[in-house]
């Protein structure tokens, strides 16, 4: 029972992890962190203006690959 609990926790916080990224993707015209970093490198986003949406984005990317690996294991 304690594992469908977790399992069911996992699944809502992946979906707001994946709501989240969506957001910033529409929000800076970009699809991962490494195309938000080339278009803040190559001056489409200023970096003043991005800087905590880029560590964020970051962010909820490593956190949503943890939670897939974790959902595969259970």
């Amino acid at each position: 029972m304690q594992k469908n609990f977790i399992k069911t926790y996992l699944e809502k916080r992946l979906s707001k992890v994946e709501a989240d990224l969506f957001l910033l993707a529409k929000k800076y015209g970009v699809k991962d962190v490494f195309e938000f970093d080339s278009k803040v490198k190559a001056g489409f986003i200023r970096e003043s203006d991005a800087y905590d949406d880029y560590f964020n984005y970051d962010n909820l990317e490593a956190e949503r690959e943890k939670i897939k690996k974790i959902l595969e294991n259970l």
